[in-house]
């Protein structure tokens, strides 16, 4: 199959111009201006006059089908994909969870490629989950970049945290594997002991999940992580979901005094939305760690994202439906599973908020949410980019367009949207995953399994 995208204009992370895209077989074949393809027979066109060309969205902070504790994510890698797909994104590497104690690293991506193999409509990578760390681990991770996974999460917090001497050790084992280690940062014991102190003085209500988790607590482990890639000789270090300025001064601290290989991602969520949702009647909905923070970190996140200090937006995509999963912590917020939604909305959000409101650049929007994710993670440039040999992989994206964010136009499984009201510019006209049209106008026209398995290569320093 050929299609043809005509008169748009195209967007890389460096540069925009006037251009057209042809692409065969699932692969763009040429880009120029006033290419002579339509004389040829069997073409499908695509008129992109006054729009935008992007390259698909890469989403590499999701949680589709993820159990935690009791509850489960309520968007498997059917709903939570179609849902990346109707937002423009087209690739994503999901977060797995914890698995059983004890449990080596393939046991959980084996579960995993049960729950996305045949159901995912866009391409999908995963990262590995170290849950504790031992010499067999240690060489299991060299298994796991053998299957396509170059990169494995570490958390500082949680049942399954991994101390300081584990960290370091999977830090020096994936630099010598050319792979990525990502951190949840946060500091176990201040947030731990914050939480029962609030929960002991009977301030249970929602507003105090952000009181459990201050700024300083994640900058602290940020840091830490920090000189513990330093001891490791700069390994690479990908610090996920950043939410507040002190955090990222330690980053901009590190690098300043020479430090390399560190990746910065923060999420969407933390640059639209402030820690006064907590206040609301529906706070629940917004319980996620780290937590929502206040205007002035949204602003140096987004300056972060102006000045190149972060590489990534993404969303951490975990959602559970106010009406039932979230109404654990009514009474105690302790109790609330974490996490919110966002896969759909990401794009328009960054398009809108981002280079309508003059804050960054169209390119530095698709530097990250595209090609910057899809370098790090080994996806590029058969992901992230617009060029000969990349997958047909597009956003068609309408500048001239204003639309109202609300539920009921979302195509996630849960019962809200944290965006709800939210007036946005521009809007998403098509989306192509490998020259396949699979949104037009906000219709998903795909089907499960369309999307593949993204074989990822080791990071290249």
């Amino acid at each position: 199959m050929k299609v043809f995208v005509k008169n748009g204009t195209i967007v890389s992370a460096g540069e925009q111009y006037q251009g057209d895209i042809c692409i065969e077989d699932g692969v763009i074949s040429q880009i120029g201006k006033d290419l002579d393809i339509l004389a040829k027979e069997g073409v499908q066109v695509v008129d992109a006059a006054g729009k935008y060309v992007l390259p698909g969205g890469v989403d590499v902070h999701t949680h589709m089908d993820l159990q935690a504790g009791a509850s489960r994510a309520v968007d498997d890698f059917y709903d939570g994909t179609v849902a990346a797909a109707c937002g423009g994104t087209t690739s994503i590497v999901d977060h797995m969870a914890f698995g059983p104690a004890g449990c080596p690293l393939h046991y959980q991506l084996n579960e995993y490629h049960g729950l996305a193999d045949k159901k995912a409509v866009v391409d999908y990578g995963f990262h590995g989950t170290c849950q504790h760390v031992n010499s067999e681990i240690l060489d299991e991770l060299g298994d796991m970049v053998k299957d396509g996974v170059p990169s494995v999460k570490v958390y500082l917090t949680y049942d399954f945290k991994i101390d300081d001497d584990g960290v370091l050790q999977v830090l020096k084992r994936m630099k010598a594997l050319g792979g990525v280690t990502a951190f949840h940062c946060e500091n176990h014991a201040v947030v731990q002991f914050l939480r029962g102190k609030l929960v002991a003085e009977g301030k249970t209500a929602p507003i105090y999940h952000a009181k459990s988790r201050p700024n300083l607590a994640e900058a602290e482990a940020v840091r830490r992580v920090l000189y513990l890639a330093r001891l490791a000789g700069d390994a690479p270090v990908y610090i996920v979901h950043l939410s507040c300025r002190e955090s990222l001064e330690a980053v901009k601290e590190a690098r300043r005094e020479g430090q390399k290989n560190i990746f910065v991602e923060t999420c969407i969520q933390y640059l639209v939305l402030t820690e006064d949702k907590y206040l609301q009647e529906d706070g629940l909905k917004y319980v996620m760690s780290p937590p929502l923070r206040t205007r002035k970190d949204c602003e140096a996140l987004w300056m972060g994202i102006a000045k190149g200090d972060i590489q990534v937006v993404a969303t951490d995509h975990c959602p559970f439906n106010y009406g039932n999963e979230k109404q654990l912590g009514k009474d105690d917020f302790t109790k609330c599973p974490n996490g919110a939604p966002g896969v759909e909305e990401r794009i328009s959000l960054m398009f809108s908020e981002g280079v309508m409101a003059g804050r960054i650049t169209l390119e530095q929007m698709v530097q990250v949410v595209s090609a910057n994710p899809a370098r790090i993670y080994g996806l590029y440039p058969q992901k992230g980019s617009l060029q000969p040999g990349a997958d047909g992989d597009l956003i068609i994206l309408d500048p001239t367009r204003e639309r109202v964010l609300t539920h009921d136009q979302m195509h996630s499984a849960v019962d809200y949207t944290a965006y709800e009201g939210m007036k946005v510019k521009g809007a998403i006209d098509r989306v192509l995953l490998r020259g396949n049209v699979i949104v037009k106008d906000n219709q998903f026209l795909g089907k499960a399994g369309d999307g593949s398995f993204i074989f990822r290569k080791p990071l290249s320093l």
